[in-house]
């Protein structure tokens, strides 16, 4: 409440469009990479942003292995280690070690699979986005100084 007991209004977002021209500034609720208006971020910046895509695609991996390992353990009733090694040879496509003995857990397993090469294929493309994005950034840079559109 304002002076008064009246409502102020909330203060304006800019959404970080007043940051100034060339700025390596990337406002984080905007954009994820940079428009192709923009110079090439520094390689240091580059680096940082390329861990951060590593760094969440290992989560994914994590979260999809702990996934798998519940599942076998919860219904195959294996073992914690023989649950990983099972989840990882279907999270890395080998498929499965272990025999499975119920039908819930054949289900499970044909269904973890179906999701393992999905998160993997999502994998790759959060872990390469950045450099993908990058190569494309730089070759449009080079086409717009050759005066090329």
């Amino acid at each position: 409440m304002g002076a008064g007991g009246k409502r102020r209004a909330p203060a304006a977002r800019t959404f970080g469009w007043a940051t100034p021209p060339g700025s390596y500034i990337v406002p984080r609720d905007t954009a994820m990479f940079e428009h192709h208006t923009k110079p090439l971020l520094p390689r240091r910046v580059y680096y940082r942003r390329l861990a951060r895509s590593a760094a969440l695609g290992a989560g994914v991996l994590a979260a999809a292995l702990g996934l798998g390992m519940i599942g076998y353990h919860a219904l195959e009733k294996l073992p914690w280690i023989d649950a990983f090694l099972n989840a990882a040879m279907i999270l890395s496509c080998m498929g499965p070690v272990a025999t499975l003995q119920t039908e819930a857990g054949k289900l499970f397993a044909g269904g973890y699979a179906l999701f393992s090469g999905i998160a993997l294929i999502t994998t790759l493309g959060i872990i390469f986005a950045p450099v993908v994005h990058r190569f494309l950034h730089k070759f449009h840079l080079e086409d717009e100084e050759r005066g090329e559109k």
